[in-house]
């Protein structure tokens, strides 16, 4: 509380007073005062709705009162009010000493179950707990990438890289993106994260190998933001014609913004209320990336599509969406957190303001870490600006543990099996920077003023003028410091530092760039809190004509007051208590500036490649004074600091910056969607509609006609005796399932075959019919019961109805049995497998398509598995390794609570290839889902834990696998339209829930049914309303499970005729 050292006496004397106000025996009155008691009223009523900040403008107003009585009355009300928010604070930090002890334990305990299982003697790689390889430029601290000295060197590793063409996609969601002209500080959500990914992706689009480059961001139509932002496309021009020069362009290529609409039409809504419409963002983003792909396929891949080599999020929100993206196209994924859930979380607990609950309403604080903690799960690499990223913010979640990174990474190196662990790769990439405007001048580092000593040369600018008129004499050397005036910059100290060092008052003038103000009464109270304190140390060290503090600059003024801060032979300083990066700090030494700078942060990093200044630490007032002294009255210091920051600052240019950046991208595994069988010329075709394709496909799927009894309807007669006599005529369609089941087993040049039958069967190669479709009822909904669940599936298609007599809608299964469980439920209700289009099995995990003959299934049964889809959901699967340890802990929770019985066990009948399954007999006293899901990120296994059929079992599957992931890949895989897809799901559902609700495809929510199954979410970090999209258009609620209230949904989504 700075500038509230007025109070310590009076809050000493309450907190010496004894017992506390809630011990029942003290009183709460220090004086009675007649009728009323003020300190009363404000322990009752005010002590609640303080803020911190008004503290000092509230003693302002009490120190102004010529009434005694009334001024003592306030004061004492603030001792109150401070000692109430210090009680507060304590208890605070003892809960979260706590919760970081608890965490400290389980880490601990995750480690060495972990190093058990990976039971090999450990190597010295992989000893120690500290990421002392991870470098600034390179994989260790000696090992710096070498520097491009030369325009030829960087031509020779250009003309290495031309002849690649990668296609790159960026998404940073939040905020108003521009690639000109950019409303920097309009808001909180549009700041230096637009500035740094557009000129990411603008640098990218020129470097070398690199053919596309998509910045994917919302696109707001409002009538409070510019036209543009609501423009699809826009090019992002290259600075400079000689970078244009590098790159030969083609008619896609180049680097672009991409503006995908999702979320309130016609609302520019900041980035806490986006994370409910982020599905619908996915579904857009993956349906434009696949158009460019083939689009770029045709242009420079031979006719073969050329997917995104990686896909990098920005912040955890498009961070998410690269996550499920990297898993719809199999595709190698990027992070970028810029700033992290947990670490501001921390931050605002500690200003005990507010509870962990209330920062949550606001923020959306647990959506957010949980965001970063399935970044973690997915990314292959995750760039950071600085090592102190690395080691206290990432290192704060449950996915990221830098001993067992380290371990992990030498047991890789050595070809030594990790048992299903992975940890994502920490690099660190400085932010780079534009020097092409900047040309240090040898008379920067002159004033040139000789012959006019007495009357110096005015400089152009009026921001220049207005800074020395400040000073008496403006020819001394020039201390700059540029930052806004919070708290945590500290300028406070180097005010201090600066007035109560006389030699260095003496010897220089200090100038302070305080962002802009017009009254200090508009200002935030904590801004002009700390600005009055800075005026007041002015006047209390008498520095008039000594400290420049001018009130308003433009951002194109900024580069001008470096020049004049190194053409005075000034020092650049950044006091900061902890910097994350520093960008104002390469700003200044591309400027020759030399610098003294925290050495809590980013500025060890960039000391480290430049040299160029001194660290101190910003606690210590006479370290920064005595810092500032050494480097403006040493002159050789000065001009070699000087020419070390402007010999290494092209280090932090953006050529560097993508040149690393690339080469990580190239240590990556490729990935990309792979099919074992080619049928690209079918997917590119133009679609028949639904009644051309039923008369050239011959399908048991359209066949789809059942009563409530599971007798077929009256209307479907003609039509299943044509297939009939199709059979026994040609065999048509088990030829069709025959070629089907050789693909799923991996057999080469069926499709060949098929297309040369009959005329009666030249368009069955295009299995599966999904995508003839004209809409595709899923049925999800999570019923405990078997019966209830069949009951279901025979209402949703008795409400299809007479609109299906064409065939045009489908029927896909999607739950959370497996498909041995499916076709028992089949078989109870008369139905066949041929009535649906395809099966999602284990909560996603397994992916089926149906059979005639029962020859073609696993195990006997009539369906065809998809062994696409399992290779394309394997990445980071935990395998056995994962098994054994989810058998661990279900036996540590059946110890722990012997008493009771066995509470969890395997169900070996249950799993499948990627599920492991276990059945849960005492669903009260298992864990919450979020708690199973930290045990296994602490331990490095990637997987997607889900409590289903009202909790009675447990699925833990791939952590790209969900069952709304499987519908994309059937969008990728097979060209269905996703808008085509509606899903039918309960009130609620397995803990998967909320994947299915929201995107593009439509959603009936069947009121009444699954509603026990809200105990499932009940324990979960965040509440389904910051998730789930309710108030979208595609979301509809029905008034009840039966055929003509979901007839009414469906006529509300335009699926059928309202």
């Amino acid at each position: 509380m700075a500038g509230n050292d007025w109070i310590n006496s009076y809050l000493e004397a309450i907190l010496d007073v004894g017992p506390g106000i809630d011990d029942p025996k003290s009183s709460l009155l220090l004086r009675e005062r007649g009728r009323f008691s003020p300190t009363r009223y404000f322990v009752e009523e005010v002590i609640t709705g303080f803020d911190e900040t008004d503290l000092h403008r509230t003693w302002v107003r009490a120190a102004a009162m010529r009434s005694t009585e009334e001024r003592n009355t306030r004061l004492e009300n603030m001792c109150w009010r401070i000692w109430d928010l210090a009680r507060k604070k304590k208890q605070l930090e003892g809960e979260e000493a706590q919760r970081t002890a608890k965490r400290h334990l389980e880490r601990e305990r995750a480690r060495r179950e972990a190093t058990a299982d990976m039971s090999e003697d450990l190597s010295e790689g992989e000893k120690g707990d500290l990421v002392s390889d991870i470098s600034v430029h390179g994989d260790s601290p000696r090992g710096r990438m070498r520097r491009i000295n030369s325009f030829d060197v960087m031509e020779n590793w250009a003309s290495q890289q031309k002849e690649k063409k990668l296609y790159i996609v960026l998404i940073s969601l939040h905020g108003l993106i521009h690639g000109e002209d950019m409303e920097l500080g309009r808001d909180s959500d549009t700041g230096g994260q637009v500035k740094y990914v557009v000129e990411l992706a603008r640098a990218l689009g020129m470097m070398p190998g690199v053919y596309r480059v998509d910045l994917l961001t919302r696109q707001v139509s409002a009538p409070d933001v510019d036209w543009s932002y609501g423009e699809p496309t826009e090019m992002l021009n290259p600075r400079t014609s000689e970078e244009n020069s590098m790159q030969e362009m083609g008619e896609c290529s180049g680097a672009y913004i991409i503006r995908i609409p999702f979320g309130p039409k016609d609302k520019y809504i900041p980035k806490e209320l986006l994370w409910p419409h982020i599905p619908e963002f996915v579904d857009g983003a993956l349906a434009h990336i696949i158009q460019i792909s083939r689009v770029l396929g045709e242009q420079i891949g031979g006719g073969q599509p050329v997917w995104p080599v990686a896909i990098h999020g920005h912040y955890a929100d498009a961070g998410d969406s690269a996550s499920l993206l990297s898993g719809a196209l199999n595709v190698p994924m990027l992070m970028t957190g810029h700033s992290l859930g947990r670490d501001k979380l921390d931050q605002l607990l500690k200003q005990g303001r507010e509870s962990r609950e209330e920062i949550n309403a606001t923020y959306k604080i647990m959506r957010r870490i949980e965001a970063e903690e399935r970044c973690l799960d997915v990314s292959e690499v995750v760039i950071t600006s600085t090592r102190q990223e690395i080691e206290e913010q990432w290192r704060l979640y449950d996915g990221f543990d830098p001993i067992l990174e380290r371990k992990l990474r030498a047991r890789i190196k050595r070809n030594v099996n990790c048992h299903g662990r992975f940890m994502p790769r920490m690099v660190v990439i400085p932010p780079g920077m534009e020097f092409h405007h900047i040309v240090p001048r040898d008379g920067d580092t002159d004033w040139e003023m000789e012959g006019r000593e007495d009357n110096p040369e005015t400089p152009d600018l009026p921001i220049l003028s207005e800074i020395m008129h400040f000073f008496t004499n403006p020819r001394k050397p020039m201390i700059l410091a540029l930052a806004r005036p919070d708290p945590k910059k500290n300028i406070t100290t180097l005010v201090k530092a600066f007035g109560e060092c006389r030699p260095l008052r003496e010897l220089a003038n200090l100038t302070l760039i305080m962002g802009n103000r017009d009254d200090i009464d508009e200002m935030s109270s904590t801004n002009a809190s700390v600005l009055l304190s800075i005026l007041k140390l002015i006047d209390k060290y008498d520095l008039y004509g000594h400290v420049a503090y001018p009130k308003h600059h433009k951002q194109s003024d900024v580069p001008e007051i470096y020049r004049l801060a190194a053409k005075a032979k000034g020092v650049f300083i950044n006091p900061a208590f902890i910097e994350p990066f520093g960008l104002t700090l390469i700003e200044a030494a591309a400027h020759g500036l030399p610098i003294v700078a925290t050495k809590n942060g980013g500025p060890v990093d960039i000391h480290r490649v430049l040299d160029n200044g001194l660290l101190v630490d910003p606690h210590d007032q006479q370290s920064i004074a005595d810092a500032l002294l050494k480097l403006v009255a040493d002159r050789q210091l000065w001009a070699r600091c000087r020419q070390n920051g402007l010999k290494n600052i092209h280090l932090f240019s953006w050529p560097e910056h993508c040149k690393t950046y690339l080469s990580r991208i190239a240590s990556c595994r490729p990935r990309h969607p792979q099919w074992q069988r080619s049928d690209d010329k079918f997917e590119n075709s133009e679609s028949d509609s639904p009644g051309d394709s039923l008369r050239d496909i011959q399908d048991l799927s359209l066949n789809l006609k059942l009563s409530l009894d599971g007798e077929k309807n009256e209307g479907s007669g003609n039509l299943d005796n044509a297939l009939d006599s199709e059979e026994n005529a040609v065999d048509g369609k088990n030829r069709i399932e025959n070629a089907v089941s050789k693909w799923s087993k991996g057999g080469e040049g069926h499709l060949q075959k098929v297309g040369s039958m009959e005329k009666a069967d030249h368009n069955t190669c295009k299995f599966p019919i999904l995508r003839r479709r004209k809409s595709i009822f899923v049925i999800s909904v999570d019923c405990d019961m078997m019966s209830d669940f069949l009951d279901i599936i025979k209402i949703i298609v008795e409400a299809a109805g007479m609109d299906n007599s064409s065939g045009s809608i489908g029927f896909v299964l999607s739950t959370a049995s497996t498909i041995a469980e499916i076709q028992s439920i089949l078989e109870s209700g008369g139905l066949k497998p041929t009535d649906f289009d395809a099966f999602i099995c284990n909560s996603g995990s397994e992916l089926y398509y149906p059979s005639s003959s029962s020859e073609d299934g696993p195990t006997g049964l009539p369906f065809v598995v998809d062994l696409d889809y399992h290779s394309h959901i394997d990445y980071r699967w935990g395998g056995e390794g994962l098994r054994k340890t989810l058998v661990r802990w279900a036996a540590s929770i059946n110890d722990k609570k012997g008493e009771e019985g066995q509470v969890v066990a395997e169900d070996e009948s249950g799993s499948a290839t990627h599920c492991y399954a276990f059945k849960v007999k005492n669903q009260a006293l298992v864990p919450p889902v979020k708690e199973l899901r930290k045990l296994m990120r602490i331990q490095a296994l990637r997987c997607h834990a889900i409590y289903c059929q009202n909790g009675t079992k447990l699925n833990v599957i791939p952590v790209l696998a969900s069952r709304s992931q499987a519908l994309r890949y059937l969008y990728v895989r097979w060209g269905v339209d996703l808008s085509n897809f509606v899903v039918f799901v309960g009130e609620f559902g397995d803990t998967d829930f909320e994947g299915l609700v929201g995107g593009v495809h439509k959603t009936v929510i069947l009121k009444g049914i699954c509603s026990d199954a809200r105990k499932l979410h009940t324990n979960k970090s965040y509440p389904l309303e910051d998730v789930v999209p309710f108030t979208s258009p595609n979301v509809v609620e029905s008034e009840g499970c039966n055929s003509n209230d979901i007839k009414e949904s469906l006529g509300k989504l335009g699926v059928f005729k309202a």
